[in-house]
């Protein structure tokens, strides 16, 4: 694509650039720049606010809880006189999260320093989701396979959990638990995963609201209105 083409482009996708002003001194390498920055930066964001302690739990936006088929029978559960039990095992869940989440920050920056010209085109014409999107497709898979590990052994720990998956996974033969809710580690593992992904859409809406806060120079210059 022609530098001039791709100027325009970039400026229609964002809504941000007067053809006469700005995206005149607009480059490929400004554009690439300031996407990966955006993304390094909304990633080592959500990695720090998640990766502690209550950053899942006490954060209703992503804390964890019990699996839908432990979750429907939890009022039963707790009549009977289990409810320590189950608040064990959502804690220990989303603690779980919270270990796993500070592994992603090397794959995650890697991933946001080696964006190419043209997927940093299609970051800044895809809206508000777009940081969210590429980061799920080009690490969810990997990042899976390391928290994995990491939630087994924390959730280990609380006896219940085995005894769900026992349940569960026998349930889920017979079509009453959702494939998705039978093992609780691959469960949490997911639900880490979701929780990530949103909190780095959220910080890249906060660049894209307010670029000049940012104190980043090219992130101003590719996100100022």
């Amino acid at each position: 694509m022609e530098r001039r083409h791709f100027v325009t482009a970039l400026a229609a996708g964002l809504g941000a650039f007067p053809l006469a002003g700005r995206a005149a001194g607009l480059t490929e390498t400004d554009a690439a720049a300031g996407v990966r920055a955006a993304l390094e930066r909304g990633a080592v964001a959500a990695v720090g606010l998640l990766g502690r302690n209550d950053g899942f739990l006490g954060n209703p936006k992503v804390r964890i809880p019990l699996p839908g088929a432990l979750d429907d029978a939890a009022s039963m559960l707790r009549a009977a006189g289990q409810g320590r039990r189950l608040d064990e095992l959502v804690t220990a869940m989303n603690r779980a999260a919270e270990a796993a989440v500070p592994e992603a920050r090397l794959l995650l920056v890697n991933a946001a320093r080696s964006i190419s010209v043209e997927d940093a085109l299609k970051i800044v014409r895809g809206g508000d989701t777009s940081v969210t999107d590429f980061f799920a497709r080009k690490t969810r898979e990997p990042l899976g396979l390391k928290f994995l590990p990491i939630v087994t052994r924390a959730t280990e720990k609380v006896k219940l959990a085995e005894r769900y998956n026992a349940v569960a996974g026998k349930a889920m033969g017979f079509g009453l638990v959702r494939k998705e809710d039978a093992n609780v580690q691959q469960y949490v593992t997911a639900k880490a995963l979701d929780g990530l992904y949103l909190m780095i859409g959220e910080e890249e809406k906060k660049i894209r609201a307010d670029p000049v806060g940012t104190g980043s120079a090219i992130l101003r210059k590719v996100f100022s209105l």
